[in-house]
């Protein structure tokens, strides 16, 4: 019973901590990065669709993206949901394909995305900690039905505790390799 409620508090960490890696990875951080776009969404015959899912999508050069969307007369659709999106850059077509040029950052432009970057991870260490009150909750419930002894709860609490540490320093590694290719750019 314990090791069951373990295995899937783990699962919910992991797949939080996957959730955080996607969020960190639209970030921008001064390079050409295909992800950047994943969030925007463009209106794709009545429905909202990714951009990834209209075009193929490229980084031929460290500060270039290239959008070429498999039906030309989205060409404008997905400029114009890139221009209404929050990623801030002005995109320019040739009748064939859309550039996004990506301007160098800031000094401040950068400290501001590393402050987002330690939110998320903040925000991600939240979550595994509810993560980790809800199995012990499920564990104290188990304890007292009788599923599982005192010693047993008490092992399990353990347990969820050393996962949960694990997975916050994972956390606060992830952030850190975020922040240094945000600086280093």
């Amino acid at each position: 019973m314990v090791k069951t409620i373990e295995k899937k508090a783990e699962e919910k960490m992991e797949k939080t901590i996957d959730v955080l890696k996607s969020d960190l990875s639209t970030l921008r951080a001064g390079r050409a990065n295909p992800k950047m776009l994943d969030r925007v969404m463009a209106d794709y015959y009545g429905t909202p669709t990714p951009i990834s899912q209209m075009a193929s999508i490229t980084a031929p050069e460290p500060r270039t993206i290239l959008i070429q969307p498999w039906d030309s007369k989205m060409i404008s659709i997905i400029e114009k949901a890139i221009l209404t999106s929050d990623i801030g850059i002005n995109p320019s077509n040739d009748g064939r394909v859309i550039r996004l040029s990506i301007p160098q950052l800031t000094e401040e432009r950068r400290k501001e995305l590393v402050k987002a970057s330690k939110k998320e991870g903040e925000n991600t260490k939240v979550a595994i900690r509810n993560i980790r009150r809800t199995a012990i909750e499920e564990l104290k419930a188990e304890e007292k039905t009788g599923a599982i002894t005192e010693d047993d709860c008490k092992n399990g609490e353990n347990l969820i505790q050393k996962l949960t540490d694990a997975k916050v320093k994972k956390i606060d590694e992830i952030v850190k390799v975020k922040e240094t290719e945000i600086m280093s750019i």
